[in-house]
């Protein structure tokens, strides 16, 4: 029997840690454990009545063949128009997730060896689709002293003939990172004296910003024809499972996509087309209250943490994670006497000790830290939070 082998583009690919961490949750919750998980992005408020109501009439109507590749015209502008900045229907890609956006944009862009700037901490799928492409992750660290935001001087010096873009992510994930206009105006100025690098600015969740919210194609618009802004339902609608996210981008790139995306999945589900048309139609009031929902959490956590010694929680400007510093715990034993040597061993403890998930820093880029995500209920976030505390006042 011939034995079975990879290809070079899937030979370093595994699950990622964050889900490899909810795995281990769900493996302890079968034994009969109460665990608790903040490891996954997934707000936990329900999708709205309307948006449900408009994809059950959808199906109804017969609404269920193949769609566009490129999306359907209605809900191409609908994006269009709330773009926030001048967008037209042929700048509008819509893909199965805002993940298969990305995907999208640099299979249809990179060669082996092209350089893609990304600031760590990153989300952990950024990366994984960089292998795929064969390309080289080039990750300047952004740590607590700048925010976890990539500066000017950091970003020219990353830069090299090589490099074919700068991935933003707006605010960001894990750390919650906000830019402000005048941050990206910086970076601009130095993306303008660098023709050949384009910028994929990932807004998904613009919608959750404790502060004002720039879209970088507002604060650099003379870079609109090099710049891809993704977007979609899942964090602001609370749409995660309808896989719907969209880019907005120059023509020739959308149209590189689009050819991408025919080979692979084609028009994103028809349904979920018509429920995210009437999320972006509808009502918008629940977009404020949501946030405003999510900024109490945040409050709540960063204080519950910052009382627990050894953890120092800076005050993020958006998303739902908070990414604390855990490096007064590192060298601390276990009741059991093992020391706690890195980030991903700590995370292991309070797993195991308190049935509390969270993931380490070095899966984003940026060891000494953790994520936790409080896109979960408060009663569930205050337990947590306590046995935290009681899982550090057992070390020694």
């Amino acid at each position: 029997m011939t034995e079975f082998r990879r290809s070079r583009r899937a030979s370093n690919l595994s699950l990622s840690e964050i889900v490899r961490i909810s795995e281990a949750a769900r493996v302890l919750r079968a034994e009969g454990r109460d665990v608790l998980t903040f490891g996954t992005g997934e707000p936990d408020f329900p999708t709205p009545d309307h948006v449900i109501e408009a994809a059950h009439r959808a199906a109804l109507n017969g609404e269920t063949g193949y769609p566009p590749t490129q999306g359907t015209p209605a809900l191409r502008k609908a994006i269009a128009d709330n773009a926030g900045f001048a967008a037209e229907l042929g700048h509008v890609i819509v893909s199965t997730g805002a993940k298969q956006v990305i995907a999208n944009a640099f299979l249809a862009t990179l060669d082996p060896g092209d350089e893609v700037i990304l600031p760590a901490p990153y989300w952990t799928s950024y990366a994984d689709i960089l292998t795929i492409c064969e390309a080289r992750l080039v990750a300047p660290e952004c740590g607590a002293e700048t925010g976890f935001k990539l500066t000017a001087g950091a970003l020219a010096a990353a830069i090299t003939p090589n490099t074919r873009w700068l991935l933003l992510n707006n605010p960001g994930n894990p750390s919650g990172a906000l830019y402000s206009r005048q941050e990206l105006e910086a970076l601009a100025e130095v993306l303008r004296q660098n023709p050949h690098v384009w910028v994929m600015a990932d807004e998904i969740y613009e919608h959750i910003a404790f502060a004002p919210f720039t879209s970088l194609r507002n604060a650099a618009p003379d870079l609109a024809d090099r710049t891809l802004v993704v977007n979609g339902a899942s964090k602001a609608y609370a749409m995660t499972g309808w896989r719907l996210g969209w880019g907005i981008g120059p023509v020739p790139l959308i149209k590189a996509m689009l050819a991408v995306q025919g080979t692979s999945t084609s028009g994103a589900c028809s349904i979920s087309q018509a429920a995210a048309l009437a999320a972006l139609t509808g009502p918008q009031d629940l977009l404020a209250e949501r946030c405003a929902a999510f900024r109490a959490r945040r409050d709540m956590v960063v204080a519950a943490l910052n009382a627990i010694p050894g953890i120092d929680c800076p005050e993020p400007g958006g998303a739902f994670y908070v990414f604390p510093s855990c490096a007064g715990l590192i060298g601390k034993r276990r009741p059991t006497g093992e020391v706690l040597e890195t980030d991903a061993d700590i995370c292991d403890y309070i797993l195991s000790a308190e049935a509390v998930a969270l993931v380490p820093g070095r899966a984003f880029g940026l060891p000494g830290h953790f994520r936790l995500s409080y896109a979960y209920s408060t009663p569930d976030l205050t337990e947590g939070l306590t046995r935290i505390a009681r899982a550090v006042a057992a070390l020694i």
